[in-house]
């Protein structure tokens, strides 16, 4: 999920910045819980990108204290990770978190490495550029090292150091982006390609519920059924 729309959700409800990204939160929780019920065994939520940082300091801020109580949330006993083992990933250059934060994300996968009901894999600060960059660079390392001859490197070597891939998660099969915006922003570029099936929806991310997803995930068995 492109997990977008929570600034002009707020707008259009005539709440502050703050109050859009905590309901967009509570949207994640519900479609978390939502697909597992349903059976599904990993999501893929775009949280935060580098680009993010951008931002007026005050927002960014509120975004990380928000990140960070809500991953305390999330991992919490009887709370929905616990309740179901997910087991927690925060993708991404996570060093440019600020300590506190980084703290929680590194206490929060550990709590739950050893779940093995399913996974949630969080992007934050990510882009799938950086993301490819950090895959070359370990590329060139193992040749500088001699671990990996030139005439060796495919696809798959670079596949292979993907964070999603050093992670264990399956290949992509749907991307949904919410907001009615028509760009993918530069998340799971690589993934996101062969038999990956793309959605928009018009919905903004803290409205977006069951009733959006059954028709994605219905076209989706759709098309995998041949029908």
């Amino acid at each position: 999920f492109v997990m977008d729309g929570n600034r002009r959700y707020a707008k259009h409800k005539q709440l502050e910045v703050s109050e859009g990204h905590v309901d967009g939160f509570g949207a994640l929780k519900r479609m978390l819980e939502i697909c597992l019920r349903l059976g599904i065994k990993c999501v893929t939520v775009y949280a935060f990108s580098i680009e993010n940082f951008k931002r007026p300091r005050g927002e960014v801020d509120t975004l990380m204290s928000l990140a960070k109580d809500k991953l305390d949330e999330l991992c919490s006993h009887g709370d929905l990770l616990d309740k179901y083992q997910v087991r927690l990933n925060v993708l991404g250059k996570t060093d440019l978190l600020p300590p506190d934060v980084l703290e929680v994300v590194h206490r929060a996968e550990a709590m739950t490495a050893k779940h093995n009901g399913a996974i949630l894999n969080i992007c934050m600060p990510y882009t799938s550029r950086e993301e490819i960059t950090s895959a070359v660079e370990s590329i060139v390392r193992s040749h500088q090292s001699g671990e990996i001859e030139l005439d060796d490197i495919t696809p798959e070597t670079l596949e292979a150091r993907l964070y999603t891939k050093l992670r264990d998660s399956p290949k992509l099969d749907i991307l949904v982006r919410t907001s009615g915006v028509h760009r993918l922003s530069d998340f799971l570029l690589w993934q996101a390609c062969a038999d990956t099936q793309i959605h928009f929806s018009d919905v903004y991310w803290p409205d977006f519920a069951l009733r959006d997803l059954v028709p994605v995930l219905l076209d989706y068995q759709r098309k995998q059924w041949g029908f």
